[in-house]
């Protein structure tokens, strides 16, 4: 509803000069109706026709609705009800009454109103709020008292009040109201105080005692001390905010549910009493410096405790609802001071716990926990309850993150330690700098655009609070290291060797190492012997475990293996030979000649040395050049097989080869096969790859044993010429009877079958042939018979 009040600014600059007060010109608020509030259910029902209650008494009200709740139970030792000024309930613009919140979203089901104006425009249409309760007192001592005036020079005024007698059975008694006022407009809640106080005292004398005071000790009840910092329009109120948390929101805009301009959030009265003892209750409610503008106070039906409350085990007052996480164990106990023979009985989401009758529950899951206690000599049973909030407090352990700098990497990630602190889903992080804070888990955490490049130090340790994202959290802590990346280095004695040679690696720029190309261990030193060329590769590691970004590498070439064929020899007097160290890649040559050629040419006998160096390797190949000594043919063997043994002697003891050709070709062996009988064989002998030669002019002689001397020159004659110049050589054929037929002679070297001349007969005769060996110098004698074929 939008209320019109007259504000000129220019009254300020008057103010020195007028003492009559700006505020005294106020005009009433009006009564707004549009689309939005013009319609039925949008106001809640206020001593509306439908409702039984809005038919009671005053006293009707207190016991049947404002304490039993409407349950039709008897409230025992509730008396002397009344209200002022007494306006009774057929007096339909009367200042109290019952309110239902019918299809409204109001706070309370339903209760007790009471107004500074009538009771019925506080809801039901849309109404303004501006009448003047007829008999309404001005600054009621004991308000004045309880509450005194921010002004003197003003007045409470529509002093309106609800009073009764109480007896209670317990040390406490509670019940739960709400604020609401028209002056929740313009800037009148920094200068108009309506109030509400509830006043309690023993009947049997003593001051009054307000119990409507915020939580806190934050002051009364009054438009003064609750209010927000702005207009409704969004203004500033220059008396800033009051007590904000405890204002309800402006009805403005809307103008619905109730015909006040603002309300504060519901509200406790808690009053702390003797049981068995009369207490007088004095509820007033009142404007102040006018009446134009009204306000009322709304009572909970049913919200009149006895006193009942909660404490944990160790007698601590519990909240109306706490947050347990991992279904801890709680303590829950009904505490009824001053009260014997009371039973209990306990419910969950409003579901009996079969056997929890003791004033004594534990709690081990969440949900709504609600004792009911009944009191002897009470129809109406009262109840406490707490609702408990379940949550799961995260997997969280103290972890460690380690950032490796490079030269664009100098800050931690610490997004990248969320996984090693906790893998519950959904998990929040908060991470705080200071231990403290972490602990008040309060807004000094590193923002979460500021994880992905946080700035820390090596050692640092941060307190992380990690939560399910509402009320279960956990505090570990992340220590921070930090080293830069190693850059590694490896280094060789030699990166060029020969085949068995060592090389010695040598890393370096880290705390530990770790090899690769086959290589094994963590030191940063390996002695090597590579048999190719190989690439040897390390990471270095920091003391912080951190790895080089690239390995080091060093290649050790090895050299071919130097090789040479160099082979001596024997000469002969007066030979050379060719001594050959053989060719190879960048070969250079140091012979102990003092040559520096591959090859020399040599006729001295001795030891020869050459010094092979290809710029990396070097080695000294030896040979040796003997002096080699002729042979000698010291024996032939020839047999009617047509084979040739040779024997010579070899004084130089080294290779011989053969040849029959008179060294025209040359064999290995000394056998020689398919000779020719009675032929001359030029045999030579000779240490190999030389000039000394043995020779011997060799006959092959085989005696025939048969001749027919007929002509045809097939075996005509037996023919010693072949040896007849050996020493010693002697021929004589004799008949069977002991008569020389022949007898070798220079001039006739053969027989041919005649004797002085004459053909001797057919017939066998003997023959014994001698003569010096040319091989062995030993006389040879052969012997046998001979067939002698003459044709007569």
């Amino acid at each position: 509803m939008l209320k019109y009040r007259l504000k000129n600014y220019l009254f300020l600059l008057v103010l020195l000069f007028v003492s009559v007060s700006l505020f005294s010109q106020r005009k009433p608020p009006k009564n707004v109706v549009s689309s939005v509030n013009n319609k039925a259910g949008v106001f809640i029902d206020v001593n509306a026709t439908g409702y039984v209650p809005s038919t009671y008494t005053i006293d009707q009200l207190v016991k049947n609705v404002l304490i039993s709740g409407g349950s039709g139970c008897t409230v025992p030792n509730v008396s002397n009800v009344t209200v002022t000024p007494a306006q009774p309930q057929t007096n339909n613009d009367r200042f109290w009454g019952y309110f239902h919140r019918g299809t409204t979203n109001f706070p309370f089901k339903d209760g007790i109103v009471l107004t500074t104006g009538y009771a019925r425009q506080t809801g039901n249409v849309a109404s303004a709020q501006n009448a003047t309760v007829t008999g309404a007192g001005v600054d009621d001592v004991d308000l004045v008292t309880a509450v005194p005036k921010p002004n003197t020079s003003y007045e409470y005024k529509d002093n309106v009040m609800l009073e009764f007698d109480f007896v209670p059975n317990s040390n406490q008694v509670k019940f739960n109201y709400l604020f609401a006022s028209e002056e929740y407009t313009s800037t009148y809640p920094c200068d108009f105080a309506d109030v509400f106080a509830l006043l309690i005292k023993p009947v049997s004398g003593g001051p009054y005692v307000n119990v409507a005071i915020l939580p806190g000790g934050a002051g009364p009840v009054s438009m003064t001390n609750i209010h927000p910092a702005t207009q409704a329009n969004g203004t500033p109120l220059s008396c800033g905010a009051a007590n904000e948390i405890y204002f309800g929101g402006y009805n403005s805009s809307s103008n619905v549910v109730t015909n006040f301009e603002g309300r504060t959030v519901p509200l406790t009265a808690i009053a702390t009493v003797v049981p068995g003892q009369a207490y007088h209750f004095k509820m007033v409610l009142a404007d102040f410096r006018d009446t134009i503008y009204d306000s009322a106070v709304f009572l909970e039906g049913g919200s009149f405790d006895i006193g009942i409350k909660l404490v944990d085990g160790n007698g601590v007052a519990l909240p109306a609802s706490m947050n347990v996480c991992d279904n801890a164990p709680q303590t829950l106990v009904a505490q009824l001071s001053g009260v014997t023979g009371a039973t209990y009985q306990w419910y969950k989401d409003g579901v009996l716990i079969p056997g929890a009758t003791s004033p004594t529950y534990v709690a081990t899951s969440p949900g709504v926990y609600t004792v009911v206690v009944t009191i002897p000599g009470n129809t109406c049973p009262v109840e406490a309850k707490i609702t408990i909030v379940g949550g799961t407090t995260p997997t969280a352990q103290n972890a460690t993150l380690k950032l490796c700098t490079t030269p664009t990497v100098t800050t931690f990630n610490l997004n990248d330690a969320k996984p090693l602190i906790s893998t519950t889903v959904a998990a929040v992080f908060r991470f705080y700098v200071n231990q403290a804070d972490a602990v008040a888990q309060n807004a000094n955490y590193i923002p979460d655009a500021g994880l992905a490049n946080y700035n820390g130090t090596d050692g640092q340790v941060l307190y992380v609070v990690v939560s399910n994202g509402g009320f279960c959290s956990k505090m570990v802590t992340l220590t921070l290291r930090k080293e830069a990346t190693p850059v590694a280095q490896l280094v060789a004695t030699k990166t060029k060797i020969c085949v068995g040679e060592s090389v010695t690696l040598t890393a370096s720029n880290g705390t530990t190492y770790q090899w690769v190309s086959g290589l094994s261990g963590t030191n940063p030193i390996q002695t090597v012997s590579p048999t190719q060329t190989t690439t040897y590769s390390i990471y270095a590691i920091g003391a912080q475990g951190c790895k080089s970004l690239q390995p080091a590498t060093v290649t050790v070439e090895v050299v071919p293996a130097l090789t040479s064929n160099l082979s001596g020899g024997m000469i002969c007097e007066g030979d050379q030979i060719t001594l050959d160290a053989g060719a190879g890649p960048n070969y250079t040559y140091l012979w102990s000649t003092g040559a520096s050629t591959q090859t020399i040419s040599v006729a001295t006998p001795g030891t020869y040395s050459v010094i092979i160096d290809n710029g990396v390797c070097t080695q000294i190949y030896k040979t040796e050049v003997i002096r080699a000594i002729v042979p000698q043919i010291i024996k032939v063997d020839y047999n009617e097989s047509e084979v040739l043994v040779v024997t010579a002697s070899n004084p130089s003891n080294g290779p011989l080869e053969y040849s029959i050709d008179n060294g025209v070709t040359w064999q290995n062996s000394n056998i020689f096969t398919k000779i020719p009988k009675n032929t001359v064989v030029s045999i030579r002998v000779r240490v190999k790859k030389t000039s000394c030669v043995g020779v011997l002019e060799y006959f092959t002689f085989i005696m025939k044993n048969v001749i027919t001397p007929n002509g045809d020159n097939v075996n005509d004659m037996i023919d010693f010429r072949g040896i007849s110049k050996y020493n010693s050589f002697k021929a004589v054929i004799s008949d069977r009877y002991g008569r020389v037929v022949y007898n070798a002679e220079k001039v006739r070297p053969y027989w041919d079958g005649l004797f002085q001349g004459k053909k001797l007969p057919t017939g066998s005769y003997w023959y014994q042939v001698t003569f010096e060996d040319p091989a062995t110098k030993q006389i040879v004698v052969k012997t046998g018979w001979i067939l002698l074929k003459n044709i007569e």
